[in-house]
């Protein structure tokens, strides 16, 4: 008697909605964005200690830089319809 488990992830994957490469660039997106949200709380967690302080403005400069770099990369895939 066959069990229901392989039907159920049979076709998991054929559908993929877009290339691998593009969705690591939508994802690591996702992420930065998520740093640089948390990185003004840490920030703030951080009054008093200057060199924390430094730290996170460092690390959220850095990634402003990420960001931008990744959106011009997602924007160079859409116009080369590649995305």
């Amino acid at each position: 008697m066959a069990t229901a488990a392989p039907q159920a992830t049979e076709h998991i994957g054929e559908t993929a909605g877009m290339r691998d490469h593009d969705r690591d660039l939508v994802n690591e997106l996702s992420k930065r964005l998520d740093c640089l949200w948390r990185c003004d709380q840490y920030m703030a967690n951080a009054q008093g200690h200057d060199q924390l302080v430094s730290f996170w403005k460092d690390v959220k400069q850095q990634e402003e830089r990420n960001i931008d770099r990744l959106r011009s990369l997602i924007r160079s895939e859409i116009e080369d319809d590649c995305f």
